[in-house]
């Protein structure tokens, strides 16, 4: 139960599914407060960035910008904009969204833009006087600035859609990015008459491919200051939202859906948030919406292990830099929310960044997605997933082993020979790590002791469990269990008190499957 005593607060409507500003203020619903962010940036600078990942609250945040430049003072009452803007002065504002589209095929971008530039036409009453869509664009921004008397604030939002929706379609992904830079071109080329203009999305492509020009544009990605702009804290989830903390476990919720970093303050994702207060029950909301197919074959593709995810190394060059033609996995996995910074590193002027998990819901969403891709199955995946709970749970070693060894035998051949793995071992122990991790338990790898790295250390039900994985040529060695006992890996875990169990597991390059599964337990 929550330790949180009830809150007297007067219960709210949660906003679900909304990111219209004015809905939320209007309607009673519980509001995060971003506006003092929203003010700050219109007074420091002209021109943004911001990635985020997907149902992060970008679009809110945009249309917060769109009131406030728009001067619709009541909706900021009691807001800590109100008294921070000056309510006189009243800015045309352009908003684009590229949400509500797919675009895998070359000519809905430029339909899609055409019916939005037609609706800002007729609004504002200025037909347009050239055919192309970058054209009435530049023509919309200048008529606006003359006909208002104030320069033009431009916002778009998923302004990297129309590039992401095609990435499995290349020509038609580099047709919409050539497009799309002659279009954004027109920030650069207007600038005088331009307020203010914010673009948001989920990925961070390189400035030269998209933005070829617009050398003034302020990343705020990674801006210390700005890292709470999407997201809820810890403080928001206990002011703004305690009336529904009553009767769920504060901890649990932490572990769940916090642990999102943008070198500032931790944030939790808001659309998890709201689905847990809403249904009661811990689940994965955010990862069911939606996994890209196309992230998980290329995981594969590239042979990264599901080891490596827990942990990888990145520079701040890598994670700034994106493009349909040089598409680095981890920049993918971190943009779109999958891993986050755990730790920052400058050395000798460049930024490392080590990356990992951000919270259960990821860590345990991501590895069955990933399983599923081999098993092919997923009722089958999800009777083996509940056979290896409750053989974990009895301690039953032998069904262990025949359970690994029926899940290896049933990997077709043919994903071998189209697959050339490098790291045999690495992938081997990955299955065994994507098991577990899916299952949300306690996972170690590369656990270092005195005399060496354990490959895998499992917590669960208060006993511990060392793996160590060997790949040979053919028959079994003996020397994995050897090795553990060799380097004393138990010692580590002694101080516990709890039963240890030391599992030795040796592979066959030949037969493809597990030869040897040898077990003590001290």
């Amino acid at each position: 139960m929550s330790s949180n005593p009830a809150s007297t607060m007067q219960r709210k409507s949660l906003p679900i599914g909304i990111q219209t500003f004015s809905e939320i203020r209007c309607n009673n619903h519980y509001y995060v407060d971003k506006s003092h962010l929203a003010a700050k940036l219109a007074k420091e600078a002209k021109h943004y960035f911001l990635s985020r990942p997907r149902r992060f609250g970008k679009s809110l945040f945009l249309d917060t910008l769109k009131e406030l430049f728009e001067g619709n003072e009541p909706l900021f009452a009691g807001l800590a904009a109100h008294d921070q803007w000056d309510w006189s002065v009243k800015y045309p504002v352009l908003r684009f969204s590229f949400g509500g589209e797919n675009f895998r095929e070359t000519q809905r971008l430029a339909d899609t833009l055409d019916a939005q530039l037609r609706l800002f036409e007729e609004q504002y009453q200025l037909p347009p006087q050239v055919d192309s869509i970058s054209g009435r664009f530049a023509h919309l921004i200048v008529k606006l600035h003359q006909q208002a008397g104030q320069p033009v604030v431009v916002l778009i939002d998923e302004y990297d859609k129309p590039i992401l929706d095609a990435l499995l379609y290349p020509e038609v992904a580099r047709a919409n990015r050539d497009f799309l830079r002659g279009f954004y071109g027109n920030i650069k080329d207007y600038d005088a008459h331009i307020k203010f203009s914010f673009l948001t999305g989920v990925s961070n492509f390189s400035k030269v491919s998209l933005f070829s020009g617009l050398n003034n544009l302020n990343d705020i990605t990674l801006d210390k200051r700005y890292s709470t702009v999407c997201g809820y804290t810890d403080n928001d989830l206990d002011s703004v939202f305690s009336p529904e903390l009553q009767g769920l476990d504060r901890d649990q919720i932490r572990s769940w859906y916090n642990g999102y970093h943008w070198l500032g303050e931790g944030v939790y994702n808001p659309f998890d948030i709201l689905q847990l207060f809403d249904k009661r029950e811990f689940k994965s909301y955010w990862f069911e919406t939606g996994t890209p197919t196309f992230l998980l074959d290329l995981l594969f593709q590239r042979q990264v292990p599901s080891l490596q995810l827990g942990e990888m190394i990145s520079s701040s060059s890598m994670l700034s830099s994106f493009d349909v033609d040089d598409i680095t996995i981890e920049a993918l996995l971190f943009q779109t929310g999958y891993l986050t910074i755990h730790k920052e590193e400058n050395l000798g002027g460049q930024y490392f960044y080590t990356l990992g998990y951000p919270n259960r819901e990821v860590y345990q969403s991501l590895n069955e997605s990933l399983l599923s891709v081999l098993v092919k199955d997923k009722s089958k995946q999800a009777v083996q997933s509940l056979q290896l709970y409750r053989l974990l749970e009895a301690n039953d070693f032998e069904g262990l082993k025949r359970l690994f060894h029926a899940f290896f035998a049933s990997i077709p051949y043919h994903w071998y020979s189209n697959n050339d793995i490098q790291n045999y071992e690495g992938y081997y122990a990955s299955v065994f790590y994507s098991y577990f991790a899916s299952l949300g338990l306690k996972v170690t790898l590369e656990d270092i002791t005195n005399l060496g790295r354990i490959d895998m250390t499992l917590q669960f039900n208060g006993q511990v469990y060392i793996f160590e994985f060997k790949v040979v040529e053919m028959a079994p060695e003996g020397n994995a269990l050897q090795q553990i006992k060799d380097r004393a890996y138990a010692d580590k875990y002694q101080g516990l008190q709890q039963p240890i169990h030391l599992l030795g597991v040796e592979f066959s390059k030949a037969s493809r499957n597990i030869v040897s599964f040898e077990v003590e337990h001290l």
